[in-house]
């Protein structure tokens, strides 16, 4: 079992910043691929970007390329997402992913575990 937590959401203004953190707790991190999503609450969940196990290897929707940075740290078991340039169609909760299968997928039935979520907003 793993448990995923998210933290460093908050208020932003257009062309802002913000780094997200991603905490695992209950497996060893560098075995499992990892992704962060975001959903609007009137939208589907949307894939943002994937790194896998190792870190070396990353990819990122059209959306957020050249904006948002997703890296990893092994040895303290987390994920993080950095943003930047934020625009206000960013605004979302965004969601921690992990699974055991093959990292780099886009669809949210491919991850195995999820976080609670934080929340991001990015005001104009």
């Amino acid at each position: 079992q793993v448990q995923l937590v998210e933290s460093g959401g908050g208020v932003v203004q257009d062309g802002g910043s913000l780094r997200l953190s991603c905490a695992a707790y209950g497996r060893t991190c560098g075995n499992y691929a990892m992704a962060w999503f975001r959903q609007d609450p009137e939208k589907e969940r949307e894939f943002g970007a994937a790194i896998s196990g190792a870190g070396g290897s990353t990819y990122s929707a059209d959306s957020v390329k050249g904006r948002f940075t997703i890296s990893r740290n092994n040895a303290k078991n987390t994920v993080s997402l950095q943003m930047n340039s934020l625009k206000p169609e960013d605004t979302a909760v965004y969601y921690c992913a992990a699974t055991w299968g093959a990292w780099g997928l886009p669809q949210r039935r491919d991850y195995d575990y999820w976080g609670q979520g934080t929340q991001v907003t990015v005001s104009s």
